[in-house]
């Protein structure tokens, strides 16, 4: 008997053969050896480190501002808020770096001038006199800056030590100084000093 083209039904072949197909797949078990190499492999998988798919752990964001014609940066993470200096109420008997006490929307910060701190060279006030309230797990308290010149991300694998220039009080409270001379203040041995503590 002769089988012709036209009276093969396919769909109803091609259906029969996916579910022997089917069939086959679930009841197929792998030996046990395979099995084992499997589930070793995915073991490896997931006890894998992940990992990093940016630099982002190596930058960080600060605020960069004037001191004295000098440029500094905070790292945003400590800062809070930036303010303009609009009253300062002086504090009788304070240190000479502690310009006094300000009020930052409904609260009494303490104003430093780091300038007097560090013995930068004075710069009288103006109008561009920015309070940068920085803060940390401990205490919070307002730097004033000449002026504010923004934000922007630093890498933290090219930070350089501290020039020799910049020896003594100010080299104590640097993280380190970019390439292009902007000086990174390590806020937390800022914040923890205990003249700072006491002037506060």
């Amino acid at each position: 008997m002769v089988i012709k083209s036209s009276d093969v039904h396919w769909t109803k072949t091609r259906e029969r053969l996916a579910v022997v197909l089917q069939r086959i797949e679930e009841s197929w078990e792998p030996a046990p050896e395979e099995s084992a190499r499997v589930l070793e492999a995915r073991a490896r998988e997931l006890a894998r480190e992940p990992e990093i798919q940016n630099a982002s752990a190596d930058q960080v964001e600060v605020v960069e501002f004037l001191l004295a014609y000098e440029r500094y940066g905070i790292a945003t993470s400590h800062v809070r808020e930036i303010y303009p200096l609009v009253a300062l109420t002086p504090l009788p008997g304070a240190p000479s770096f502690v310009l006094g006490i300000a009020n930052v929307r409904g609260e009494i910060v303490s104003v430093v001038d780091l300038k007097r701190f560090f013995d930068l060279p004075e710069k009288g006030l103006t109008n561009l006199n920015q309070l940068i309230v920085v803060r940390n797990s401990d205490m919070e308290l307002g730097i004033l800056a000449d002026e504010v010149l923004g934000v922007r991300t630093i890498g933290l694998d090219g930070l350089q030590p501290p020039l020799p220039t910049m020896t003594g009080i100010r080299a104590e409270y640097l993280s380190g100084i970019t390439d292009d001379r902007l000086a990174i203040l390590d806020i937390e041995n800022i914040l923890g000093d205990r003249k700072i503590v006491a002037g506060k």
